[in-house]
């Protein structure tokens, strides 16, 4: 007898990783490889941080606590709202696959724009709901008001990333605002929000605001990226109380490690800390910016912390591989839904400038 496998298998697009496959983060360091691939901080967490995920591995025989207390409160006097209304997860990836379970199902419809966070493709297959992608618009944006135009009475969940992955580009809240009210009140809106804290637009607490005005708004962030624990997979949602028991109880328990726990509960407290690292952030992105546009080629005003380049016409697979030859990782445009382009994440001044020098040398080549 053979064993049959669900042909929802057909139809998942499979994740390829930006980090090297064997290689632990500590090897890749070591080695002198520029890891420019998965949008990480070059930057490791606050001494702090460091020191609580230390005082908590000493209880590692136990469960974590189900209802991550203590990271939620802590998410929650952050941002003046109540801990019922905050979800936590293993990465903001869990909330949204969670979201796609929980709200979705064959008949329903799923929309939001192509080129997006890869991530977005599973969701209609593991729900059996429909995929309506929308392209961006000239300048690689979200187009609002074809996504509006999609949205029927099957529809129940739109998807908005904002900045998005992989073209760095921001919408400002206010026309974000627009939309949300323009939307039908039985679709959830959610704006994923990985990258909001480097976006110069608005404050991020804008949209934090928006979310208390509305009914059908969902913000997702995540402790990944600007606060440098990547490695833990730590994010987290605005919502409602209802929904987060809802999306609770399509995930498995105890999905935030106790590690992960204590480390976001800490690391929330140093907002210094994160101001700093989107200060040095902002710093690289100007010198990738323009040396990327001293060769002669496209990139949007990134209000992330990576770029998307066009290559024009060179060749993508030929320059991901030479600047692989330098000891420089990107990721390629083909797999992100945009052929001809590299998606570069900004490391250490050094690690920038041996990119750019690698760059150079690949399209000259």
């Amino acid at each position: 007898m053979t064993i049959r496998f669900s042909q929802r298998l057909d139809e998942i697009p499979g994740y390829t990783a930006g980090v090297p496959a064997g290689k632990a983060p500590e090897a890749i360091a070591a080695s002198g490889i520029a890891q420019l691939a998965s949008n990480e901080s070059p930057w490791g967490p606050h001494p702090e941080v460091v020191q609580a995920i230390e005082r908590a591995a000493g209880a590692m025989n136990r469960y974590p606590d189900p209802g991550a207390t203590l990271l939620r409160r802590r998410i929650a006097e952050r941002h003046d709202a109540d801990p019922a209304s905050i979800a936590v997860s293993n990465g903001s990836c869990e909330l949204l696959l969670a979201a796609g379970q929980a709200l979705c199902e064959p008949g329903a419809e799923v929309v939001y724009a192509w080129p997006s966070f890869s991530m977005y493709p599973y969701i209609a297959p593991l729900s059996g709901a429909r995929e309506i992608r929308v392209p961006l618009n000239d300048s690689y944006e979200h187009d609002l008001d074809a996504m509006l135009g999609e949205i029927t009475a099957a529809t129940q969940l739109v998807i908005v990333c904002n900045p998005n992955n992989p073209t760095s580009t921001h919408i400002p809240i206010a026309r974000i605002a627009e939309f949300v009210e323009a939307v039908p009140d039985h679709v959830c809106v959610l704006l994923d929000e990985a990258y909001a804290e480097f976006q110069l637009h608005d404050d991020p607490e804008e949209s934090i605001d928006l979310w208390r005005r509305s009914q059908n708004l969902v913000v997702l962030r995540t402790f990944s990226k600007c606060y440098g624990l990547a490695g833990l997979r730590v994010g987290y949602a605005f919502t409602s109380a209802r929904l987060r028991s809802v999306f609770d109880a399509v995930r498995q328990p105890f999905s935030v490690n106790a590690l992960a726990q204590a480390a976001g509960a800490e690391a929330i407290r140093h907002q210094d800390d994160v101001s700093q690292r989107v200060e040095r952030t902002v710093v690289e992105r100007v010198l990738v910016e323009e040396g990327v546009r001293e060769l002669g080629l496209e990139t949007p005003d990134s209000h992330a912390n990576f770029s998307w380049i066009d290559l024009g016409d060179a060749e993508e697979g030929e320059v991901v591989g030479a600047l692989g030859e330098k000891g420089v990782v990107v990721r390629a445009g083909t797999p992100l839904g945009g052929p001809g382009h590299i998606r570069v994440s900004y490391g250490t001044g050094a690690e920038n400038q041996r990119f750019l020098d690698g760059l150079a040398a690949a399209i000259r080549g």
